[in-house]
């Protein structure tokens, strides 16, 4: 289970009391432990920190500061450091209790506690056997190392070159952990009869060592260890430091019991001042609350005056306005009836006529205007009968171009008989034969009256091709005069008749294909975009996705299916939009296949095909009649 501070809590702050029911049963069951088994208390929650080791009261504390945290903390936390906080009160309440005090000393004699020691505690070793070695024998590590069972501070060694064997006085702690180290220092020399009663009675040449504690004797002797042990210590019995320290003890109680009998002096002070303020708030808070009633009431009352006044105020107004109007009524029947006893004066008659006038020149404005919208009329009818006309005078003059050139087709296959024949005449000229040059002379002048009748009739073909040209550029013209005039009125909706760009994309599939994948909003800018992007690549030269096909000798160009960008357009976004840049792919290369860009065209919405001028003018009538009914 992972406590990390960087989890995310995944349930409230309202929830920690409950969700903290499960860290304290896993408390309670040892499944997250709080004490080890060498007694240190530690966080099973913060086990990333640094600090591990807390004594209760610290880590009651920081359980209690977490489960009420700051805003950096998540819930998950606050809960688990309350379930610690509950699990220290209720489970671990005896380790408050519980101080760590210093280890008492062994059990001391009535004898040793009267001895005279040397304070801070010493140890005296005698015969150190002084050979090649001499600088590890010498060295206070190699004691240190050598006694470090029993915790030595330091190891002062005394050696003078003239003498074979050496000295040393080993210092422990001044406490009675350090007594307990000395004693035990010792008891190993005594139990090895290596002690200082054995050292006083030797009579062999013994290489061992000898120690044991420094007392009396030691501290006073003239040798080198009694005036290093003058210089570091005291001589002190057992029971005068046990005095002392328990004076120590005695007076540090004596301090903390002042100083717990002044803070709770300070604390009933304390009490005493939150319990003036506390009654002083409180009448203040009743004076409050009086102070609201009677404000309360003193606006109640007040808006009662105010709204009595107001009704006061409305009855008078009231009573006035009825006055007013009968007044106001007895003025206008005085008013009709000198009115009808006076004649009209030469001001009202001044107003009579400019009032005619204006009349009169409204009404000539209304006969201009529909005499001028008759006149539109009347031009727009005659325009559409002049088309009409000059439409049945083209298709005549077609229908004779097609029948002279059927003319002229037939003269030129005559004049090629008639000129075989003559060939064949020519070779008969060795004949003389007055029939035969007659017939060619005859043929002769037919055929030259023939060439002249094709003469004619190139002549007419050719000025009827002219004019059927300049009629063509007639209607071209009235086509695009059409166009310009209906620009705006196309901008403003989709009538039945109107202008078409064609090789512009239809936008309409685009947005229903991505309102299907986006949402409303996001759906129309995608559809913009894509559509953008698309009308692009129309104008783009180097992209042509068309192929030549022959059908019945005529060569066609298609759309090239197997296209690239058509086949991911189709696979990507479907069907409806692949058939809207089609679309307008077709009508850019049949419209303006050279310039890669759209032009306007007059259009038949409703059958979606190419307007002919007669609808175009039908509709512009139409339109010129409904204007006219709605002003009407």
């Amino acid at each position: 289970m992972d406590y990390s501070s960087e989890e995310e809590s995944d349930f409230s702050d309202s929830e920690i009391n409950d969700y903290a029911d499960k860290p304290y049963e896993q408390l309670r069951t040892g499944k997250l432990v709080v004490k080890t088994t060498n007694g240190i208390l530690r966080c099973p929650f913060c086990m990333g920190k640094k600090k591990q080791d807390y004594k209760y009261k610290d880590l009651l504390q920081h359980a209690s500061g977490v489960s009420k945290g700051s805003k950096n903390r998540n819930a998950r936390q606050k809960a688990n450091h309350l379930a610690l906080a509950k699990y220290l009160e209720n489970e671990l309440a005896s380790e408050a209790d519980q101080i760590r005090r210093p280890t008492p000393p062994a059990p001391i004699s009535r004898d040793s506690e009267k001895e005279l020691y040397v304070w801070p505690w010493m140890g005296v070793i005698v015969n150190i056997s002084v050979g090649e070695d001499r600088k590890s024998v010498c060295d206070s590590g190699y004691w240190r190392q050598k006694f470090a069972k029993y915790r030595p501070l330091d190891v002062y060694t005394f050696w003078n070159e003239k003498e074979s064997h050496a000295q040393a006085v080993v210092e422990f702690n001044n406490d009675w952990n350090g007594f307990v180290n000395a004693t035990d220092f010792e008891k190993l020399f005594e139990t090895n009869n290596h002690s200082k009663k054995n050292w006083k009675t030797k009579t062999n040449s013994s290489l061992e060592i000898y120690g044991w504690c420094a007392r009396a004797d030691d501290y006073n002797s003239n040798e080198p260890i009694g005036e290093f042990l003058r210089q570091r210590g005291k001589l002190r019995t057992v029971s005068d430091i046990v005095n002392e320290a328990t004076q120590s003890r005695n007076t540090v109680v004596e301090n903390l019991t002042h100083e717990i009998d002044l803070t709770n002096k300070n604390l009933d002070e304390l009490q005493y001042k939150y319990n003036e303020k506390t009654m002083s708030l409180s009448r203040m808070l009743e004076e409050k609350d009086q102070l609201h009633h009677a404000f309360v009431e003193e606006t109640r009352k007040t808006q009662r005056l105010a709204r009595d006044n107001v009704r006061r105020i409305l009855e008078e107004q009231e009573k006035l306005h009825q006055e007013l109007e009968t007044k106001k009524k007895k003025l206008d029947s005085w008013s009709k009836q000198l009115n009808k006893r006076e004649a009209l004066t030469e001001l009202e008659r001044q107003k009579h006529d400019e009032e005619k006038k204006k009349n009169d020149m409204r009404n000539n404005s209304l006969q201009l205007a529909s005499l001028e919208q008759r006149r539109a009329d009347e031009n727009v009818l005659r325009l559409v009968e002049e088309q009409k006309r000059e439409k049945e005078e083209a298709l005549s003059k077609i229908l004779q171009l097609e029948k002279q050139l059927d003319a002229k087709q037939k003269l030129e296959m005559e004049i090629q008989e008639l000129k075989g024949k003559l060939q064949v005449m020519k070779h008969l000229e060795d004949q003389d034969d007055v029939g035969v040059q007659q017939k060619m002379k005859e043929m002769d002048d037919d055929l030259n009256q023939k060439v002249e009748d094709l003469n004619d009739l190139q002549e007419l073909y050719r000025t009827l091709v002219a004019k059927e040209r300049e009629s063509n550029d007639e209607l071209q013209e009235a086509r695009k005069e059409l166009i310009t005039g209906l620009q705006d009125q196309s901008s403003n909706g989709r009538p039945n008749i109107g202008i078409k760009r064609m090789g512009d994309i239809d936008i309409k599939p685009f947005q229903n294909t991505c309102k299907q994948k986006f949402s409303p909003d996001e759906a129309m800018v995608q559809a913009s975009t894509l559509c953008s992007l698309w009308q692009d690549s129309l104008t783009d030269p180097n992209w042509h996705p068309f192929k030549v096909v022959t059908i019945d000798g005529d060569s066609q160009e298609n759309i090239d299916e197997d296209d690239e960008k058509l086949k991911g357009l189709k696979q990507e976004w479907g069907d409806e939009i692949y058939n809207a840049v089609v679309t307008a792919l077709k009508e850019m290369n049949e419209y303006n296949p050279s310039g890669r860009y759209s032009v306007p065209e007059l259009w038949n919405f409703k059958e979606g095909r190419k307007a002919t001028l007669k609808e175009v003018v039908s509709y512009i009538v139409k339109s010129i009649k409904s204007l006219k009914r709605k002003r009407t």
